[in-house]
């Protein structure tokens, strides 16, 4: 009786760790299967999420006298090493990438002798960059004035926002942004316009970026003041 008595006790050991095993799959099966059907989790979101919608695109072109600064920026804001940087002879366009858009930057050279051909590259632009020289002379301040306002005045830029960068604020010789608006008499020049005049060095690359967001608030057709000191 002794050796059935310990079978029996050694089989019932088995069985009870066997029922053991099995009511914790089961439990566990349960708990997937109440997480799969409730709204606290569902494991196919967190295997299978959906990309990212596509961020909108808008192109917009960026022209200035030479000497301005243009190049650089849009490098720097490409996160390029803007080191020995070559100005434009032509044209060349870089996407430019923020958090809520991208920029399809068409930069045009400002040498006398491109000068005459930018408005072959204005059609399909939704918005303009305009770089000038916050350290030049006034006579080149006087030839930005010129240039600005015959680009506010071009059919095919007239009704689009503006971005309007003093650029190279940190030289020693740079006209505060408030003297450059007055310069420009831009109240006067750009009334009934959607415009932003923004100071701007490649050492402080933020600011820059800002500014970039104020125009893609224009861009999208947001709230936004109509004009920035």
């Amino acid at each position: 009786m002794k050796p059935n008595t310990f079978l029996s006790k050694h089989s019932a050991l088995r069985h009870f760790q066997l029922l053991a095993r099995v009511t914790s799959w089961l439990n566990v099966m349960r708990t997937v299967a109440i997480l799969q059907e409730g709204d606290v989790v569902c494991l196919q979101k967190l295997c299978c999420k959906a990309p990212p919608p596509p961020r909108p695109e808008y192109d917009v072109v960026c022209i200035g006298l030479s000497g301005a600064g243009k190049t650089s920026l849009l490098s720097r804001l490409c996160n390029e090493i803007s080191d020995g940087t070559v100005p434009t002879t032509g044209f060349s366009i870089k996407a430019v990438p923020f958090e809520n858009a991208i920029l399809n930057v068409k930069e045009l050279g400002g040498a006398e002798t491109i000068k005459k051909y930018w408005s072959r590259y204005y059609q399909g632009s939704q918005g303009v960059v305009f770089v000038l020289n916050s350290a030049a002379s006034d006579e080149e301040m006087e030839a930005s004035r010129s240039e600005l306002l015959l680009a506010m005045q071009h059919p095919q830029l007239c009704t689009l926002p503006f971005l309007i960068l003093a650029n190279h604020q940190d030289s020693p010789a740079a006209r505060s942004v408030a003297e450059i608006q007055k310069f420009l008499e831009l109240q006067p020049l750009a009334r009934g316009k959607r415009w932003i005049l923004s100071g701007s060095t490649t050492s402080n690359m933020e600011a820059v970026k800002e500014s970039f967001s104020q125009l893609i608030c224009l861009l999208e057709e947001k709230e936004v003041l109509p004009s920035r000191i």
